[in-house]
């Protein structure tokens, strides 16, 4: 069931892309749409990222994972290599949930 629902998602996602390529001379958008689609798209990834990092199955993911993320998104933002970025981010994660905070 899984292997048919990522095939699916990634038919769709070829798809979209393709008849993004086809359809690029026949569709004109507005330069107003044009400035938003960009900012559209970091939202959807930046409601995407949220949601994974603050969910596990129907329920709140607790506070270890939250505050990994945030560590790494901190470095991230401070330019830290992106080993770093991640080593930091999984250690933050591991020491809270090895102190027992969850």
């Amino acid at each position: 069931m899984l292997i048919a629902a990522i095939l699916t998602l990634a038919v769709g996602t070829y798809t979209m892309r393709l008849g993004g390529v086809l359809l690029r001379d026949r569709l004109e958008l507005s330069d107003p749409l044009q400035r938003l689609l960009p900012m559209a798209a970091a939202s959807l990834l930046a409601a995407l990222a949220t949601t994974a990092a603050l969910t596990e199955g129907a329920g709140f993911a607790g506070i270890a994972r939250p505050a990994g993320v945030a560590m790494g998104a901190l470095l991230a933002w401070r330019r830290a290599p992106f080993v770093v970025v991640v080593v930091a981010a999984a250690a933050t994660a591991a020491l809270l949930r090895l102190t027992g905070i969850e």
